[in-house]
């Protein structure tokens, strides 16, 4: 049985840590965010060989004071990561990258996923 190709319109788009996207995230369940978004890659590169990538959220409302929340400009626009509001979803939600993290940005955010997620 031969294999079916993607067509080149609908291939998925390369992906790779700490790069921030356009994100279709419809349909969705309960409270989570239902719409095309920016989001930020936080997974490692050789993971997105699977199809799946996870991702933080970034939002226009800011919580300084929040120790969960990293601020970043993105696109000429102030935001904050949302650290605690991360998921997995299918490189096929990815619509187009917008701008990539800074290196300072990246490392803090780093940090940040592993004082929430990887400590005790």
């Amino acid at each position: 049985m031969a294999s079916k190709k993607t067509p080149a319109s609908e291939a998925v788009p390369l992906v790779r840590r700490y790069e921030i996207h356009l994100v279709s995230l419809d349909p969705t369940a309960g409270r989570e965010t239902k719409k095309t978004c920016s989001c930020v890659v936080v997974s490692p590169d050789p993971m997105h060989r699977t199809g799946m990538a996870v991702v933080c959220l970034p939002t226009t409302s800011m919580h300084p004071q929040w120790a969960h929340r990293l601020q970043i400009t993105c696109a000429s626009k102030a935001v904050e990561i949302m650290a605690d509001q991360i998921r997995a979803v299918s490189l096929e939600r990815f619509v187009k990258r917008i701008d990539t993290l800074a290196a300072s940005e990246a490392e803090a955010l780093r940090d940040l996923l592993a004082l929430l997620y990887a400590t005790p």
